[in-house]
């Protein structure tokens, strides 16, 4: 960030120094060598009673909207954080204080083109649910008489975010260039991805088309679905949609069975969006997923999606596979097949930390079946090795976690494995049909048949080049550095060495001769040289020792 920028958010970073030193991270702020004005002199007595995780989910709560948003984006890395992290920062929900309905209405008008109530025949001004980015009304619409939950975004929230995305980056470039532990993590790289995670949310439009495409290939609308937008009405900072009648899954007062029935359904779909579709809810915890009164799942809020391409989704079907049977050899050699080519790590110790993430988390003989949290660690694991899998994947992680918890609270004995070996079977029966393995192969064929075809004309380019001598082979020799400074340092040593031996030889024949002016009774020419070769010579002496001790 500029110094322009920072003088003027100079209010809002105060109060951000402030709070972050007095959750105990002053000595992190130290490391970023910010304007002494902005804290020091309002530092609080921090709270350091808390875990480091928790300090931080409350620093974040204090902070408001933006690192709320930032910590529920950061849950979802990880590859990047610890296990305690991500489960703490997972508490954030962004449940915040109403703002009034007149300042929300002049949002609402705005985006409609129209006072509200020439588009709502009814419409509740008092907030069914107030976020860190939005509120939701109630309302019929004037139109067909269909009643609708309206989100509208509240207002100047966009701009708000903007400064402290700003000095959230300037804060993660000031570590990133004095911290060497922080170093690793590339923090400018993690609040950049944040930020545009954050601003995707803020586009309402992009919630709507997830809702729309996920309706559309959605084969079980009898078991789950999402609201259904009226397209007209919505726009980047407002969502119009139909309004779901249910209670979120945990308050939900259904019978057992009906409990078990709603937990297979919420499994079995979002298993189905990971592993078949590719296309699946990101954040589907307790409050996002209702019970409707018909007997359904309705999973609300699709701001933040996951997007899994099939060599992906083969993969993580081979990781569930592998971790259900605690295959550490295999889990491993996927990760590593995943791995880009630059990737160097330390396969033993890799091995060792898996095994134990599954004993942790996978040990069926006790009963611990954590699927979700063994994810979590398994690619904390792989990014800790130099090996960031794909963002989805963390989402992916995410949302099976959640859906655990989701099926949990509905049913105590629910198995997430009961629901994903139908889903697995679908992927395999899918991979291995004959039609998959024509395709493959016609695939094959058609690279292979390419790339014989363009085989004849690449040689005769290179013939043709080595013909008119306009080949060149370019070599990169690794490791020499260091040799060729100690040639150049021994250059020109031997050329110093010259020099002074050529001053003494030549100021002693003139020393020899008598020759005036005279100095002390010698000749002065011949004097100076002396002095020069001396000079020239302790030079050198005190260049060999100090390069010596180093």
């Amino acid at each position: 960030m500029k110094p322009f920028d920072f003088l003027a958010h100079a209010v809002r970073g105060k109060e951000i120094f402030s709070v972050l030193a007095r959750y105990g991270f002053a000595d992190l702020l130290d490391q970023a060598e910010p304007p002494a004005s902005l804290w020091r002199k309002l530092l609080p007595h921090p709270i350091v009673s808390r875990s480091t995780p928790e300090r931080v989910r409350m620093a974040a709560e204090e902070l408001g909207p933006t690192f709320v948003k930032f910590g529920q984006m950061l849950s979802m890395r990880p590859d990047i954080l610890p296990h305690p992290f991500i489960l703490e920062l997972r508490k954030l929900q962004g449940s915040v204080k109403p703002l009034p309905f007149e300042e929300m209405r002049a949002v609402l008008e705005r985006e409609l083109g129209h006072p509200y109530s020439e588009v709502f025949a009814e419409f509740d001004t008092t907030p069914a649910a107030s976020a860190s980015l939005a509120q939701v009304y109630f309302g019929t619409l004037r139109s067909d008489g269909r009643n609708v939950a309206v989100k509208v975004q509240k207002p100047n929230i966009a701009h708000n975010i903007a400064i402290d995305l700003d000095l959230a980056a300037w804060l993660a470039g000031q570590l990133h260039q004095r911290s060497a532990t922080l170093r690793p993590y590339d923090l400018p790289a993690i609040v950049e991805e944040v930020r545009k995670g954050i601003l995707l949310e803020l586009d309402f439009l992009n919630e709507s088309r997830n809702q729309e495409y996920f309706n559309t290939i959605n084969l079980h609308p009898d078991r789950v679905f999402a609201p259904a937008v009226i397209g007209d009405l919505c726009s980047e900072r407002v969502l119009v949609m139909e309004r779901v009648y249910g209670e979120p899954v945990g308050e939900a007062g259904l019978p057992a069975d009906q409990k078990r029935i709603l937990a297979g359904y919420c499994a079995e779909s979002l298993l189905h969006q990971v592993l078949v579709d590719g296309f699946f809810h990101a954040d589907p915890h307790e409050g996002n997923v209702f019970a409707t009164s018909d007997g359904r799942l309705a999973f609300l809020d699709w701001g933040l999606v996951g997007l899994l391409t099939r060599r992906l989704r083969a993969a993580l079907a081979d990781f569930w596979l592998a971790a259900v049977d605690a295959d550490v050899d295999r889990i491993v050699g996927i990760a590593l097949d995943l791995a880009p080519p630059e990737a160097r790590p330390d396969v033993r110790s890799m091995e060792k930390d898996v095994a134990l993430a599954l004993h942790e988390e996978l040990n069926f003989a006790i009963g611990r079946q954590e699927m979700g949290r063994a994810m979590l660690k398994l690619l904390f694991i792989f990014g800790r090795n130099g090996i960031p899998l794909s963002r989805d994947y963390s989402l992916m992680a995410k949302a099976v976690l959640s859906i655990e918890e989701v099926g949990h609270r509905l049913d105590p004995s629910f198995d997430l494995r009961v629901q994903a070996k139908t889903v697995l079977q679908e992927v395999h029966g899918e991979r291995m049909s004959l039609k998959a393995v024509l395709k493959s192969a016609r695939e094959f064929l058609r690279s292979s048949l390419t790339g014989l075809q363009e085989l004849p004309a690449e040689i005769r380019r290179l013939v043709r080049r080595l013909e008119n001598d306009n080949l060149t082979i370019n070599f990169q020799h690794r490791g020499l550095d260091r040799l060729e400074n100690a040639l150049k340092v021994a250059a020109d040593r031997i050329a110093l060495g010259v020099v002074v031996g050529s001053l003494m030889i030549g100021s002693s024949l003139i020393v020899t001769t008598g020759l005036g002016p005279r100095l002390f009774g010698y000749p002065a020419l011949g004097l100076v040289g002396y002095l020069i070769s001396a000079i020239f010579g302790l030079y050198v002496m005190w260049d060999i020792i100090r390069r010596g001790r180093k």
